[in-house]
């Protein structure tokens, strides 16, 4: 899962969501200097990235992408799905995704001081671009491939994703539907056992 879905899936604690947010910028165990709650972000986020990389529904999301991107097919599985997310947003949530977006930003801004250099540094072109409403675009998906095939120089051929996404789109949207139910009630017994 990207980022959109980490902070969805921390529920309404603001510590949980900042470390669920900020651990791929976290190197191993190197965390004990954060409050107690932002540790427990950071495990639940590894918990569902394991999850997610097991899970047989995203294994076979990953089989059709596989033979054109390699290694990056979970990359862009991960970003597909934030997609959906995004563009389904009153089906799993009440708070219109603007104005979660919004707190998020809001959050993270007021938190910058403690979070890991890596974060502070992505997280004003995170705002500028808007990543995380633009999700819901295909538009706002292509800027996102694009930045990340940017990344790997042109390695990944991350940019082309789009095209499979919406030569694909119903099956991939039905992979996440189904993936995501799963993944929510994963995350309700992991955080009530953190």
């Amino acid at each position: 899962m990207n980022f959109l879905a980490h902070l969805y899936l921390s529920g309404d604690n603001k510590e949980l969501m900042i470390g669920n947010f900020i651990a791929d910028h976290v190197k191993g165990n190197q965390f004990s200097h954060f409050s107690e709650d932002i540790q427990k972000g950071i495990q639940l986020h590894r918990n569902i990235d394991s999850y997610t990389d097991t899970h047989p529904i995203v294994r076979e999301s990953k089989r059709r992408l596989h033979e054109r991107y390699r290694h990056y097919d979970g990359v862009i599985i991960d970003i597909f799905f934030d997609h959906f997310l995004a563009k389904n947003w009153k089906n799993y949530s009440e708070i219109p995704l603007s104005v979660f977006v919004n707190s998020v930003y809001n959050l993270l801004n007021e938190n910058i001081a403690i979070l890991p250099q890596k974060t502070q540094e992505m997280l004003p072109y995170m705002i500028e671009y808007n990543w995380l409403y633009n999700y819901q675009f295909a538009k706002g998906i292509q800027e996102v491939l694009n930045g990340m095939n940017r990344r790997t120089e042109g390695k990944s051929k991350m940019n082309l994703a789009t095209e499979d996404l919406l030569n694909h789109y119903a099956v991939f949207e039905q992979d996440f539907t189904s993936f995501f139910a799963e993944l929510q009630s994963f995350c309700k017994e992991k955080i009530s056992s953190l």
